[in-house]
């Protein structure tokens, strides 16, 4: 049975699947009627302050008992609750404040069902690939679970490594995917007939974006890729070390990698037992991050404590006796070049404390539709850079709890009136963004964000600026050969008018295009003289003669188009 036919009827067969299936849409058509009473019907009825009154206390118990449902079914529940608490954009804080401590921590599988699905999919005993593993798992999640084991003695040396992990699916856990994707279509198809929730999000569209991240994470030759592809990118970094994949004991089910297990980035008093001082590591981890963010446009979309390791070197290293140990490449996220660029836009802006440069680059990465009123959210930003801006962790606890609340029941609102939806890759950011500030917090209290992204942004500049001059001559010549092929266009249009081979109804067509290839003139005119200037002052700097003579030439084009527009008087 294929995956759509499932998506349409009962996706499974199995009477546990069924009830499943009808437990998650009782649950969500239970609240959808609540929802729809409180929300739409008293409103009409006049009863308005009745449904303002209840709302929070009603959004606050349908978290807690979605909560309760997640860590009862397991499966994707607990991730939908974790893609739910980052959707700021959409959710009510009363929602997102209860669905962010969700942990994705369930009971083990008895090892003899994990022995039998990996020995299934290796296609031999666990005893003839490993010298031994380790029954009890050193991790145990909704999804799969961990346990460490040896490679025997032929496969360690083929894999060039001994000791390793030994990552495994859950039993069954497809079924419950394609159980619990199915339920999640239906529940998306209903909202989308609700114009309270349908004017605020594309629902059908939300449970897509979570559906591909979903998938990708039950494919382990994918997280594999993941792997392989970044450490390809921190190739010869001395900061950052990846687990090598065994790829011969790899399936889309069971995943084999290197063992590097070490000290949990905020386990402090190991870190320092170790001669390892934490408040360094805060802005080497961040700085990592910007990187791939920034830089390089993969990268880990779920950097929390469990994920990263401190992995101690050689005391006698000369920059740094240690590295940051990266694991877990399920949950990955890939920015494109064009919203990367906004993003920079947006790191500089921030760092500047420009409000409206800020609303600007987020305009740029396409969040924001163009029929967003941006006034407000600019004020609101120039507020919360002159109240908040460049305070560390240590000085925003010294601020009083209710400026916090009041500020932010302000801006929550006034970003959930805006017209926007913040695209899926974008999500992923924040979330690493958010986990990035919070183990840097861990591992120093006095740790201010603002030190790391400042000079980032500033290396940023620098890198961008050798770019301007060859980026604003490509815009220049572009748009120059737009200008100078339009009255040759326009000339063509002419002649054909002359030669009757255009019938025109308006007699004063001609006149009017006559002035728009005189106007043509002026803007060639004006690009070319507008980019010798520009370009004359930028290499006046380096090269005073050459400037000078693109400064002086460019009083050629400006007099050719003041020429051209003194004829057309």
């Amino acid at each position: 049975m294929t995956s759509a036919r499932r998506d349409r009827a009962d996706p499974v067969p199995g009477v546990n699947n069924r009830a499943r299936y009808r437990r998650i849409l009782r649950f969500a058509a239970r609240h959808l009627a609540v929802t729809w009473w409180f929300e739409l019907v008293l409103p009409r009825l006049g009863l308005v302050r009745v449904a303002e009154r209840t709302r929070a206390r009603r959004m606050r118990l349908f978290a807690e008992r979605f909560r309760a449902l997640a860590v009862d079914l397991g499966g994707l529940m607990i991730k939908v609750g974790q893609f739910l608490s980052s959707r700021l954009d959409v959710l009510p804080p009363e929602i997102t404040k209860e669905l962010e401590g969700l942990q994705d921590e369930v009971p083990p599988v008895p090892f003899a069902a994990i022995r039998a699905l990996a020995e299934a999919e290796l296609g031999a005993p666990l005893s003839r690939i490993f010298a031994w593993v380790e029954e009890t798992p050193i991790a145990a999640a909704s999804l799969g679970q961990a346990h460490r084991a040896h490679l025997s003695a032929a496969n360690a040396a083929d894999a060039g490594l001994r000791s390793v992990v030994l990552k495994v699916q859950r039993p069954g856990i497809d079924a419950i995917v394609d159980v619990d994707l199915a339920a999640l279509r239906k529940v998306g198809g209903w909202l989308s007939h609700v114009r309270l929730v349908a004017n605020r999000a594309d629902m059908p569209a939300l449970v897509e974006e979570f559906a591909q991240i979903s998938l990708a994470e039950i494919d382990y030759m994918h997280e594999a890729v993941n792997a392989e592809r970044f450490a390809a990118d921190f190739t010869g970094d001395r900061r950052v070390t990846v687990p090598a994949v065994v790829w011969e004991r790899t399936t889309r089910r069971v995943l084999t990698l290197e063992d590097v297990t070490a000290i949990k980035i905020t386990d402090l008093p190991a870190l320092v037992a170790a001669g390892i001082d934490p408040a360094k590591v805060a802005p080497v981890f961040a700085a990592v991050m910007f990187d791939q963010l920034f830089t390089e446009g993969f990268f880990h979309a779920d950097p929390h404590p469990g994920n990263i390791f401190v992995t101690p070197g050689s005391p006698s290293a000369a920059e740094r006796p240690w590295k940051l140990t990266f694991i877990d490449f399920g949950m990955m996220g890939e920015v494109p070049g064009r919203t990367r660029t906004g993003l920079r836009k947006l790191l500089v802006a921030a760092a500047s404390r420009d409000g409206k440069g800020l609303v600007a680059a987020i305009s740029d990465v396409g969040v924001l539709l163009p029929s967003a009123d941006t006034a407000e959210l600019e004020r609101a930003m120039t507020q919360l850079f002159a109240r908040f801006g460049g305070m560390g962790f240590a000085e925003l606890r010294e601020v009083d709890p209710r400026e916090f609340v009041e500020f932010a029941a302000e801006f929550g609102d006034l970003v959930r009136s805006l017209p926007f939806q913040l695209p899926e890759n974008f999500l992923l950011i924040i979330r690493a963004m958010s986990l990035t500030s919070g183990v840097c917090s861990s591992l120093d209290a006095r740790f201010n964000l603002w030190d790391s992204v400042e000079p980032y942004a500033a290396q940023l500049l620098r890198n961008e600026r050798g770019n301007v001059v060859q980026d604003l001559a490509q815009q220049g010549l572009e748009t120059l050969g737009v200008a100078l092929r339009l009255p040759k266009r326009l000339d063509g249009l002419v002649t054909r008018i002359e030669d009757g081979s255009l019938s025109v109804a308006n007699p004063r067509l001609e006149r009017q295009v006559a002035r728009l290839n005189r106007t043509m003139h002026r803007l060639a005119s004006a690009l070319v003289f507008g980019g010798l200037l520009v370009a004359g002052s930028l290499v006046r700097a380096a090269d005073p003669v050459l400037g000078n003579v693109l400064m002086i030439a460019s009083a050629v084009p400006l007099l050719q188009g003041l020429w051209v527009g003194r004829r057309g008087l």
